[in-house]
């Protein structure tokens, strides 16, 4: 089954996709890294339906989705996240599956409303300290990159407003949590890439039942380069529950 929808939401219309078979199963809900959108997923949404109903889709701004006037920040976004999953009547539970910035998103969720969620897998999701514990350790050519990439949905102050409300409503989840490091990250050095695993492995303390796996030939977007390693964490915390 694929269901492709524009939903009504407060202040604009976003685009969703429901794609897979409701077998009694939590619905996979997935949001991709800043200024990508549901496309991100095409590598891993084929095998993943094959396990339950997962939703994609675009954030307000980005593909099919209209723009919003509430500003680009995760606070902002989960809101809207939580308005579409109501209007277009997907009920809880959810696993929860973000990339890099949807990471922050989903995190936030599960904070706001644990009860609803059944797992969380983070794909190389951005730490809350990134700006202050990783960025100064790299090269000033990339964080110039990095500083003027800000263009697509929220600007860079967005960006860094919403690793700081992550950061303000961090606490311990009772829910499992796999997070998934990319090993192979393109302009890092050997000490960069320790330390991004090292960050990525603190991100296991938010909740009391989690681990952390390494996809050791992965860049940033591990569902392209090991596709296998996102269906198979989704998959575990299915047959989990």
């Amino acid at each position: 089954m694929i269901k492709e929808m524009l939903v009504q939401i407060s202040g604009c219309k976003l685009y969703a996709k429901l794609v897979g078979e409701n077998n009694g199963k939590p619905t996979v809900v997935m949001d991709a890294g800043y200024g990508d959108y549901s496309k991100a997923w095409d590598s891993v949404i084929e095998d993943l339906s094959m396990l339950s109903n997962v939703l994609i889709y675009d954030r307000a701004g980005l593909g099919k989705s209209a723009t919003s006037s509430n500003p680009r920040t995760s606070r902002e976004m989960v809101k809207e996240l939580k308005e579409l999953l109501i209007e277009a009547k997907i009920k809880p539970p959810y696993i929860l599956v973000g990339h890099s910035f949807g990471g922050v998103n989903l995190r936030m969720f599960a904070t706001e409303y644990q009860n609803e969620v059944r797992g969380l897998v983070l794909v190389d999701s951005t730490p809350e300290d990134y700006r202050e514990r990783f960025l100064p350790t790299m090269s000033r050519d990339f964080q110039q990159a990095y500083n003027k990439q800000f263009i697509y949905e929220g600007n860079y102050d967005e960006f860094m407003e919403s690793l700081k409300q992550l950061k303000d409503t961090r606490h311990k989840l009772n829910i499992p949590l796999i997070v998934l490091s990319a090993g192979k990250k393109a302009h890092y050095s050997r000490e960069s890439q320790e330390l991004w695993n090292k960050m990525q492995r603190e991100i296991l303390e938010i909740s009391s039942e989690s681990k952390l796996v390494i996809a050791e030939n992965s860049a940033h977007y591990i569902q392209n380069d090991e596709p296998e390693v996102v269906v198979s964490a989704v998959k575990k915390l299915i047959d989990d529950i």
